[in-house]
């Protein structure tokens, strides 16, 4: 299939043909057309797989097709994070650009009132964070009651990060009537299944490249650490290897991030810290040296790097394994993308055995257990001499068999 296959404006095509985006990703070929018809859709979708066109492009086509002028916004766009919003608000410009299409962001991370202005224009779209236009709506700066389409996306995500009632608050000052698309990670769990029932009727339902699945092209290994020591020794290792181009560490607290980061600037690597309690601007100022290659290494919490949108990453690193599997899927999903090769790292002590469990019961395999030369832990190095054949002297060897 192409995109002419989706029926989509000359416009839009103009606009991916610049983009060099020559045939639908499986995510957008199998939305789209339901899109288009006007279903709703819960759609299950991996990172790195073209989502955001996927609701993106039927969203301009509607706005093509159906030319209105009104008073209210048409079409919500929600995202867990400021960064994803970004992410989405740029996919749109780039699609937009021979349209007159009137965009509006709003956020967290920027003075309310300014945001409250923008809305006095009448954006067509409105993309936004759950929490911030929540006060906007209170403080009546914009009416959500006749929008033709509601877009979540990251659902999981948003659950998660406790905006569920947020949402569902946003979507009660809403008029019946609108189409609904929920696009998730996974949609395994009551969380989402809860959320889609509030939200959709009567929906498509459509899983690509599910959350238990991990890509062919990321190469994923153990690396078992005995102590904090040698746990850093091996992320020092792994970095510097030639291999390594760019590489986001994880870390599940912000305080073990901002450890992280000192440490790895202690060994004279370009790395950053990047987690929630971070301005707008110091985000972004942060991402786009990342982006460019001034800094090498993102250190990151799940939640700042949540949206973030950033390719060409050669390693996704471990530092501390996550709570669950599809978190797992999420972080190495940053790397390996758009047809590139990539590696995971899982830096392993003996008090995240739980987790690694987790994680190998969810992907339903093993993962492969690595060893750095010099590197090894006390009991790799033990099993070692153990298979080696032991030296006996002379004077106590068997004397030979006469014949």
């Amino acid at each position: 299939m192409t995109f002419d296959d989706l029926m989509l404006d000359d416009a839009l095509l103009s606009a991916l043909q610049k983009l060099n985006f020559e045939t639908p990703t499986a995510i957008q070929e199998a939305t789209i057309p339901f899109i288009l018809e006007g279903k709703d859709v819960l759609a299950g979708a991996a990172t790195g797989t073209g989502k955001t066109a996927a609701f993106v492009l039927p969203a301009l086509q509607l706005l093509i097709d159906e030319p209105e002028v009104r008073d209210n916004p048409r079409i919500l766009m929600l995202a867990p994070t400021r960064e994803l919003a970004y992410q989405i608000h740029h996919v749109v410009t780039q699609l937009s650009k021979q349209l007159s299409t009137k965009v509006a962001i709003i956020t967290g991370g920027f003075s309310q009132g300014k945001q409250a202005q923008f809305l006095e224009d009448t954006p067509d779209i409105v993309i936004a964070t759950p929490g911030r236009l929540l006060n906007l709506v209170a403080e009546h700066a914009v009416d959500l009651s006749d929008l033709d389409m509601v877009i979540i996306d990251e659902a999981d995500r948003m659950l998660d990060m406790g905006q569920g009632p947020d949402v569902l608050s946003l979507l009660g000052t809403i008029a019946d009537g609108f189409q609904a698309c929920l696009f998730s990670a996974t949609l395994a769990g009551s969380g989402v299944e809860i959320f889609a029932e509030e939200l959709l009727h009567d929906a498509e339902v459509i899983q690509i490249d599910a959350a238990n699945q991990k890509s062919d092209q990321v190469s994923q290994y153990v690396y078992f650490a005995d102590n904090k020591e040698h746990k850093q020794a091996l992320l020092t290792a792994v970095v510097n290897d030639d291999s390594c181009q760019s590489a986001i560490v994880f870390c599940n607290k912000k305080e073990r991030a901002n450890e992280v980061a000192e440490y790895l600037q202690s060994q004279n690597i370009s790395a950053q810290v990047m987690h929630g309690d971070f301005n707008q601007a110091v985000r972004q100022d942060k991402t786009r040296k990342f982006r460019t290659g001034i800094i090498k290494v993102m250190v990151a919490t799940d939640v700042a790097a949540r949206g973030l949108d950033l390719t060409n990453i050669s390693h996704v690193i471990n530092y501390d394994l996550p709570f669950r599997g599809d978190i797992y899927i999420h972080r190495i999903g940053r790397t390996g993308r758009a047809e590139q090769v990539g590696t995971a790292i899982n830096l392993v002590e003996n008090h995240d055995s739980k987790n690694l469990e987790r994680i190998e019961y969810h992907l339903e395999a093993k993962l492969p257990v690595a060893h750095l030369k010099g590197l090894k832990t006390k009991a790799a190095k033990k099993d070692k001499k153990k298979d080696k054949p032991r030296y006996v002297a002379k004077k106590d060897r068997p004397a030979k068999p006469k014949e």
